[in-house]
C-alpha cells in the first residue's frame, strides 16, 4: 500500500467538501501531515486572505473562528497575499494535529475574506499507518464519538 497520498481540490468560499475515507483499506488509519491553501484567480493582481479548517466532527468548523479546544478540529490554515507579487511573498500559517488518526470522513471548509464565492485551492497530504485490531477499534470508536457529538 502507498504510504503517502494527496487530496486536492478547489472549493467555493464559504462552502465545504467531504474528504472521503469510507471504504479505505481495513487495518489502516491515516494521519494528516500537511494542509495548504492557494488562491485560484487574480494571482499577482489582488490581495487575498484565505482561511481553511478540517474537522472530524459532525459539522464544519468556520475558518474565521477556529477553537483549538474542539477535539474534532484537526487542521487550520491561513494564506495571506498582497496585491503585488513583487513585494513580500505573503504569510502562511498552518496548525495540523498530526497525531489524530483518521478512519472516517472529514469535513473541509474554506473562506476567502474579500467576500463572494471566489474559489480556494487546497491540498492535503496524508500518511497511511497500519493498525492492529485493538488500535483500529479504539481509533474508530474515538472518531465515531467525535463525529456524533
Amino acid at each position: 500500500m502507498n504510504k503517502e497520498f494527496v487530496m486536492r481540490g478547489q472549493t467555493a468560499s464559504g462552502e465545504t467538501e467531504v474528504l472521503n475515507f469510507s471504504g479505505n483499506t481495513p487495518g489502516y488509519a491515516y494521519r494528516l501531515t500537511e494542509f495548504e491553501l492557494f488562491p485560484s484567480t487574480g494571482i499577482g493582481s489582488a490581495a487575498f486572505e484565505l482561511l481553511g479548517t478540517i474537522t472530524a466532527g459532525k459539522v464544519a468548523v468556520t475558518p474565521t473562528d477556529p477553537n483549538f479546544n474542539n477535539e474534532g478540529l484537526i487542521a487550520s490554515a491561513y494564506h495571506g497575499t498582497g496585491a503585488s507579487l513583487t513585494g513580500s511573498p505573503g504569510e502562511n500559517a498552518t496548525v495540523v494535529n498530526d497525531t489524530f488518526l483518521i478512519t472516517q470522513d472529514l469535513i473541509l471548509m474554506v473562506q476567502e475574506q474579500s467576500g463572494g464565492s471566489t474559489p480556494v485551492n487546497w491540498q492535503c497530504r496524508f500518511v497511511a499507518e497500519k493498525l492492529n485490531n485493538g488500535e483500529e477499534a479504539v481509533t474508530n470508536f474515538r472518531q465515531f464519538n467525535i463525529s456524533s457529538d
